[in-house]
């Protein structure tokens, strides 16, 4: 009776066959089986072709699961696998193949090492890759599990999706701790669209410094970002402009610095006391109701300090109709001064 062989070349064997050879049979089947988990290597210096012929084993045993490839590749190289195990002819016949495979590309020179099915297309194995693929019968199926696991680019680059294989980014670079882009690269916020975006970038020539955001958000409205030489940021109130307060119509006033003041004097004079003096700080003051003719403003310094360079404690009247003036401070020398009149 004829034998018949399997996807894998075993001998299966029937009923009263191959008498007094079964133990000998046996052992290559499991010799083969064996095979099946094996390793082998393939020189791709010449396209080559796996075979599973019937009983016994190929130039390339098609049985062996991990397959590394090896050697320089002089052109563009196939390695090739029958649709089908078997010698295709009585006694044997042929069947489907199906089986995974685990192929390493070892090989070098910059060309291409295509795995496929005979007269079907198969995938590309790029150099230096190990990829987890299958004979489906028809042709060889790449999972996408394990391939392109060598890093592309050079020592330091981020890796990034590059056509379905790691590629190198040449603008980013880490040490593992400290991610730099290069070339006055951006980095860039994208909008909720991906058509816009906000950028930050360093100058085109620059010193190496460090900007230490805040710990945490700011804690009233209107706080602006402040920096240390060192390039620590922290929040602080917006006192760069003139903070205006409601008409005052008493007769005493004790000024804020940084404050402006609208003074009614329709009633009575008012006498403004100015806060003890810190260089650049400002108070202003404005006749609110043109009064100032008839009820005049009397401006005192802090005790000890100065008005317009005068003696200390030295006071400034003003009896001007709808004047309006700002004093800042200078210093101890000329103390307040008129900013305007």
């Amino acid at each position: 009776m004829a034998s018949n062989y399997n996807s894998l070349g075993f001998n299966l064997m029937t009923t009263g066959e191959n008498a007094g050879t079964w133990g000998t049979n046996t052992n290559l089947n499991l010799n083969y089986l064996r095979d099946t988990f094996g390793y082998i290597t393939v020189a791709m210096t010449a396209d080559r072709t796996l075979t599973i012929p019937d009983n016994s084993t190929g130039t390339y045993d098609g049985r062996a699961m991990i397959i590394e490839c090896t050697g320089a590749l002089g052109a563009n190289r196939v390695l090739d696998i029958a649709a089908t195990a078997g010698s295709g002819s009585s006694p044997g016949g042929s069947a489907a193949i199906y089986k995974p495979f685990i192929v390493f590309n070892n090989t070098s020179t910059a060309y291409t090492l295509t795995f496929k099915v005979t007269g079907a297309t198969g995938f590309v194995l790029t150099q230096g890759s190990t990829y987890l693929c299958y004979h489906n019968g028809t042709d060889i199926i790449d999972t996408g599990l394990g391939a392109a696991t060598a890093p592309g680019g050079s020592d330091t680059q981020l890796q990034y999706n590059n056509s379905s294989a790691f590629g190198g980014a040449a603008g980013l670079t880490t040490d593992g701790t400290n991610l730099n882009i290069l070339a006055q690269g951006d980095l860039r916020l994208q909008d909720t669209t991906g058509n816009q975006y906000v950028a930050h970038q360093a100058a085109g020539t620059t010193t190496t410094y460090t900007v230490t955001w805040p710990g945490a958000v700011a804690t009233s409205n209107d706080q602006i970002l402040t920096s240390t030489t060192g390039g620590v940021l922290s929040w602080v109130d917006n006192s760069g402009g003139t903070a205006w307060q409601a008409v005052h119509t008493s007769a005493t006033l004790t000024a804020v610095a940084g404050n402006g003041y609208f003074i009614d004097t329709t009633s009575n004079v008012c006498n403004v006391t100015l806060p003890t003096g810190v260089l650049g700080e400002e108070v202003s003051l404005v006749d609110y109701a043109g009064t100032f003719d008839s009820n005049a403003l009397t401006v005192t310094p802090a005790s000890g300090e100065k008005i317009q360079g005068e003696s200390a404690d030295t006071t400034l009247t003003s009896g001007v109709e709808r004047s309006a003036f700002t004093l800042v401070y200078s210093g101890a020398t000329q103390g307040w001064l008129l900013k305007d009149k």
